[in-house]
């Protein structure tokens, strides 16, 4: 025990002999105010050789990003101003999801809610078939039948020999044939009532 104290001893007159080697004018008669400490502190900008003085990278400086004049004029069918403007990405699990609920939909007969989850679902994964076959079965159930054979249309040009490919046909055989544009646009006119026609 004798040995702990007269090591403390040691140790604490060591400490203080060595603080008494350094005069007192090397230290600052007293600490630094607040403000003597708010000096300003050194940029960390990085500036690289052909940066303009003064110039930021910041939301002050927009980059045009556009394509340039007359760029459509020169390449009129490139489509590469449509494709770009796309503001749904390729997502096929938001696809994926977006089918579960249309399906939920679907069970409930609430046919409409069901069409319009299905093809959330084609814009989030174009040509996903399954979305297609439902979609094309809920537009059959809305009665929009013209649109329901293009969508069982679609699916068989891309899966002629698919898992449903046989209902797709089954549901095309009992669908009207499909009508051309000008005679849907002439039965249209025809049936439309005359001007001034008393309605019953």
């Amino acid at each position: 025990m004798k040995r702990v104290i007269v090591g403390t001893v040691w140790v604490l007159l060591a400490g203080w002999a060595a603080a008494q080697q350094y005069p007192p004018e090397d230290f600052p008669a007293q600490l630094p105010t607040k403000q003597q400490k708010t000096t300003k502190i050194p940029s960390t900008d990085t500036t690289f050789p052909g940066d303009a003085v003064g110039e930021s990278s910041s939301k002050n400086t927009k980059v045009d990003i556009g394509p340039p004049m007359g760029d459509a004029r020169a390449h009129p069918h490139s489509g590469i101003a449509n494709d770009a403007l796309d503001t749904r990405s390729y997502n096929p699990h938001k696809a994926q999801k977006a089918i579960e609920v249309g399906d939920f939909y679907f069970k409930r007969d609430n046919y409409r809610a069901a069409l319009s989850r299905y093809q959330e679902a084609l814009q989030w994964k174009p040509n996903d078939v399954v979305a297609m076959f439902k979609s094309a079965e809920s537009l059959e159930k809305l009665g929009r039948l013209q649109e329901a054979r293009t969508g069982y249309e679609a699916y068989l040009k891309l899966l002629p020999d698919g898992p449903r490919a046989n209902e797709a046909r089954k549901a095309l055989s009992k669908l009207p044939a499909a009508v051309p544009d000008a005679a849907r646009q002439q039965g249209a006119a025809n049936s439309a009532p005359a001007v001034g026609a008393p309605n019953n």
